[in-house]
């Protein structure tokens, strides 16, 4: 690509130097700052909208930052896609993706990422776990078949936007609440009969809970799980968690560890594992969120939400307070 005329020059110039001729006589033009058109800037942005677009040959530019590749039939993520360090924001829209690489959580300057309307099953711990944890700040699984998401999906504490919207979900994570930096939730339209405990800590401007088959709330009917005595166990996973004694794989077993992690906070405050009384109470969403999409076609801004007790005590405590006060 370069100038024949300039280049004949310059290799005339090397013969002679390497002659050892005096520089003086050299055929050496002045040096001419290139011009900003003949200067190629690095690539930072590119949008794919259709399969015929798609390079199957030439690489992306490394210098990408926002990738855009929409309705292109990808049955899964391009490995070189993956190799793109600088990415900020992904959108993989309207694909055919199944499932995700566990080195999709290598990206570790990715804010944004878009798998919206795709066959995705799952959202694998793995990269709940990965560097996404303190980058992505934007999440959309909306139009896909996930039915559960898994524990770890609450280490995803950067998130500000999540979108889940026309799924299959039966139930959203139950440590949901450490999402302390989550602003936009939406979960429309799945299978969710009530929303877990931990719901009632988050603290978000906008919510949308439309088309869920919520159940109709009754704490005089509870689930009662309550092993009295106690086992050793359950004593012990306890006392763990409420006198926050450190704990982890180096010293328990792995499942006991999950276990601990996931454990239920009663009304009281204190922790139980696995024996204690369940019921669903009434919650108005406008105590977690500014702005409220309708639950229903009737104008209902209130939604079931878990409720756990350690005892019978604490349970009895709390129905004479609800019976008092519905009269």
């Amino acid at each position: 690509q370069a100038n024949v005329v300039s280049l004949k020059t310059f290799l005339s110039a090397v013969r002679l130097a390497h002659q050892g001729n005096d520089t003086g006589v050299l055929p050496l033009s002045p040096l001419v700052p290139a011009k900003n058109s003949e200067v190629e800037k690095p690539k930072t942005k590119m949008i794919i909208t259709s399969r015929r677009d798609y390079p199957l040959t030439k690489s992306f530019p490394f210098s990408l930052e926002h990738l855009q590749t929409s309705y292109c039939k990808l049955a899964r993520i391009d490995t070189r896609v993956l190799c793109l360090k600088k990415l900020r924001k992904l959108d993989l829209s309207h694909n055919h993706i199944k499932q995700l690489p566990a080195t999709l959580g290598d990206l570790v300057c990715l804010q944004e990422l878009d798998l919206h309307d795709n066959h995705l099953e799952a959202f694998s711990g793995a990269l709940c776990s990965s560097g996404l944890q303190k980058s992505l700040q934007l999440l959309d699984l909306s139009q896909n078949q996930i039915q559960a998401l898994p524990i770890e999906f609450c280490q995803l504490r950067g998130l500000v936007q999540l979108r889940l919207d026309d799924n299959a979900l039966l139930r959203l994570p139950c440590r949901i609440g450490q999402l302390s930096r989550l602003r936009c939730l939406s979960a429309a339209r799945n299978k969710l009969p009530f929303l877990p405990c931990d719901f009632r800590n988050l603290s978000l401007e906008n919510l949308d809970l439309f088309g869920n088959p919520f159940e109709q709330p009754n704490p005089l009917v509870p689930n009662i799980q309550l092993k009295i005595p106690l086992t050793l166990l359950e004593c012990a996973a306890r006392a763990t968690v409420n006198h926050r004694i450190p704990y982890g794989c180096h010293l328990l077993p792995s499942h006991l560890c999950k276990d601990l992690e996931v454990a239920k906070t009663c009304r009281c405050g204190s922790a139980c594992l696995s024996s204690f009384i369940q019921i669903t109470v009434t919650m108005n969403l406008h105590h977690v969120a500014h702005t409220v999409v309708l639950v229903d076609n009737m104008g209902g801004t209130e939604a079931p939400v878990l409720c756990y007790f350690c005892s019978l005590h604490c349970y009895s405590q709390f129905l004479d307070r609800h019976l008092q006060s519905s009269g």
